[in-house]
């Protein structure tokens, strides 16, 4: 019994070193941010880092996703959809560990038989992923992006790129940029 708990430990320090999951994840600056579970805090820098902000579409986010560079310019925003109340994304910071250009779900197959997730970039082994799809609805727990603004994401993200899922706002750090951009 001892063993199998020890393992069981050994397994799960190794897991939390690849995926930083909390029950919050707080943008303290536009490369900090501070996750909470339970009780407990953990700041996470990345600065110097790739990585994708979603703020989930829910009261008190923004429904967008921005991409920020290394150099802390967020370079790209735009809207999307997360998980309904009942399939609710997960918060955290997370690396990607897939990326397919062609993918269909498995637990949710489009019956057609068209490929319902092209541009995957799956942040979850539970099958979280953001993907091209439809941002006029809410999805299984993924996060849809519209299909001109999911191929420019899709190219630009590697496998060190973090994905931060935020239920707070993040355009307070991201406005700057962006009206550098669009205007």
């Amino acid at each position: 019994m001892k063993i199998i708990f020890l393992l069981l430990f050994v397994v799960s320090i190794g897991f939390t070193k690849s995926i930083v999951k909390g029950t919050e994840t707080i943008p303290i600056s536009k490369t900090i941010f501070k996750l909470k579970y339970k009780d407990r805090y953990k700041t996470i820098n990345l600065t110097g880092k790739s990585f994708i902000v979603v703020s989930v579409r829910e009261a008190g986010s923004d429904g967008r996703f921005y991409a920020v560079d290394r150099d802390g310019t967020v370079w790209w925003s735009a809207p999307i959809t997360s998980g309904a109340r009942e399939f609710s994304s997960p918060s955290g910071i997370f690396p990607i560990i897939e990326k397919k250009r062609y993918h269909m779900s498995k637990d949710f197959p489009d019956l057609s038989g068209i490929d319902n997730m092209d541009y995957m970039l799956k942040f979850t082994r539970w099958g979280h992923a953001i993907h091209e799809g439809s941002v006029d609805w809410m999805s299984h727990g993924c996060i849809h992006v519209d299909k001109k603004d999911i191929p420019v994401l899709y190219n630009w993200a590697t496998y060190k790129t973090k994905i931060v899922v935020t239920r707070h706002t993040y355009m307070p750090f991201a406005e700057y940029d962006l009206r550098k951009i669009y205007l």
